[in-house]
């Protein structure tokens, strides 16, 4: 009788299948267990602020009476960008009441957004659609503490380090007089303001827009729309440029060449048959640009160029910055996107993307530390096992991809 052998790859699926049928992915609280207490944490982060020269005054006013917020650690494992599809992220967020208002806005806060245009060299449709998507044109700017926020996720150990060093810019915000902590409110990740800079983000690139000496990014536009060209500015907008287009690929395109890191001429990718979303040929051009890819091969496509990776600068989620963008093209009146609305739409659940990065570390696609959060590198190892099955390599981590993993691994049991 043959004895079957399995290689330590499957073996390692094997288990991890087990374990998937016996135990399940916790993620609501901070495992307290594991680590010391929040108060020791928090005497420990005292000492370092009082090292950096915050004062007392400051420190008794902000970190008295903290605790840990459970509903923050919670929307951290639940991240829209990463959970929800292109398209459903989207629709939600290009409602026509915010195009409508976009515009509105453009047209009411005109002579400021010109004078911050040449200034910094950000046109105003994108500061706009940054304020519209951010915070709803100041509709809401959140409603969690920050400095309650950014402690709770410094005491997490899934980022703590970059969360403490955010406690640390707002507290020295705070110590600099141009907010209290009271009004220091925002987003469960620390974002706050109407544009919802993170506070490393608000001490370096907050400007005075009308020069009274305290940058009030809660309450004065002129500061707010100073800071946001200020920020942009700096980290590479480029005047004149568009940030990418929506695309129409040919039906022999080669998938793997679309990644954000493989950026060639608008005349290569005319040359492969890339074409304007509604078929129109490019002109030649030697502008680098790179093909997006939001929702798979099925999904729209994109030919982005530099300052699209400055807006992922902003926001490190593709689907965050092309709505951006595209939020800027529909308030000059550009027209909605085209194509791609066949996708498969079934989203990827944290637990499920979770559960993905597992499998395909076991079949050694390197997805990187299994965390829930489908980035970069987990999708080029879906773009490798894609290739090695013989699927379209569009490296998008679909439902599917996820199936086709959980029926490769029955069938190594079931041998």
């Amino acid at each position: 009788m043959k004895i079957q052998q399995y290689t330590p790859s499957v073996i390692l699926i094997c288990l991890f299948s087990m374990a998937l049928l016996f135990s399940g992915v916790a993620h609501s609280e901070i495992d307290k267990n594991d680590q010391q207490s929040f108060e020791e944490w928090l005497a420990e982060l005292r000492d370092e602020a009082r090292r950096e020269g915050i004062s007392d005054k400051t420190l008794d006013a902000a970190l008295n009476e903290l605790s840990i917020v459970d509903k923050v650690v919670e929307l951290d494992r639940r991240q829209p960008e990463f959970t929800q599809t292109f398209w459903s992220y989207l629709d939600a967020r290009m409602t026509h009441w915010r195009i409508q208002r976009g515009k509105k806005m453009l047209k009411k806060h005109a002579k400021l957004l010109a004078k911050v245009e040449a200034q910094y060299g950000v046109p105003a449709r994108y500061l706009v659609a940054f304020w519209g998507m951010e915070t709803n044109y100041g509709n809401y700017l959140g409603k969690f503490s920050t400095i309650s926020s950014l402690a709770t996720l410094a005491y997490d150990p899934r980022r703590s380090t970059f969360f403490r060093k955010q406690l640390i810019a707002a507290l020295h915000i705070i110590d600099q007089g141009h907010v209290s902590r009271a009004d220091m409110i925002g987003s469960w990740a620390g974002a706050s303001g109407h544009l919802q800079f993170m506070p490393t983000t608000f001490l370096e690139y907050a400007s005075d827009g009308d020069n009274d000496n305290r940058i009030d990014l809660w309450g004065n536009l002129p500061d707010v729309f100073a800071s946001g060209g200020h920020y942009l500015n700096s980290i590479g907008w480029r005047y004149g440029e568009l940030w990418g287009r929506e695309v129409l690929l040919p039906a022999d395109f080669d998938w793997q060449l679309a990644t954000l890191k493989n950026r060639q001429s608008v005349s290569y990718w005319r040359a492969l048959g890339v074409t304007k979303a509604d078929g129109r040929l490019f002109a030649e051009d030697e502008t680098l640009g790179a093909i997006v890819l939001p929702q798979g091969a099925n999904g729209p496509a994109f030919l982005v160029y530099d300052n699209f990776d400055v807006i992922m600068d902003w926001n490190r989620s593709i689907k965050y910055a092309i709505a951006v963008s595209h939020l800027a093209d529909r308030l000059i009146g550009l027209p909605e996107l085209r194509n791609g609305r066949d996708a498969d739409n079934r989203p990827l659940s944290f637990e499920a993307a979770e559960e993905m990065q597992h499998r395909l570390n076991a079949l050694d696609f390197d997805a990187g530390t299994p965390d829930g959060i489908a980035g970069r590198q987990t999708r080029e190892a879906v773009r490798g096992y894609q290739a090695s099955v013989g699927l379209t390599a569009d490296g998008f981590p679909s439902v599917s991809i996820l199936e086709r993993l959980r029926d490769q691994q029955a069938e190594l049991f079931e041998k």
